[in-house]
């Protein structure tokens, strides 16, 4: 459950959806199957090794263009199933709309 009593819903997919994970500064990147995923976190396969690589930050790539994309922290390693949270982007100032901007009166 989340803070707001909602239930957090889990997609699993039965034969997984092709993925990769990728370095912040695109030094590294590893081929990857999505087994599940929901709005706060997901599970992966990873191919290949994943010893010496830094991921305590890093993008989840799921189109092959790179357009559609996460920033992730790993959560837990088992073997070649990892399980990794989103990262939530800084909660900047937020714009008035376009109808309620304030007035500057002379």
């Amino acid at each position: 459950m989340t803070d707001e009593g909602k239930v957090v819903e889990r997609v699993t997919f039965s034969r997984g959806v092709d993925v990769c994970i990728m370095a912040i500064d695109g030094t590294w990147r590893r081929d990857c199957v999505l087994n599940a995923i929901s709005d706060n976190d997901a599970s992966l396969t990873v191919e290949g090794s994943i010893q010496g690589l830094n991921l305590k930050e890093f993008f989840l790539l799921l189109s092959s263009t790179g357009l559609a994309y996460r920033r992730c922290e790993l959560v837990r390693v088992n073997g070649t199933k990892v399980d990794i949270s989103f990262l939530k982007g800084k909660q900047g100032k937020k714009r008035p709309a376009s109808g309620e901007a304030e007035r500057i009166e002379a």
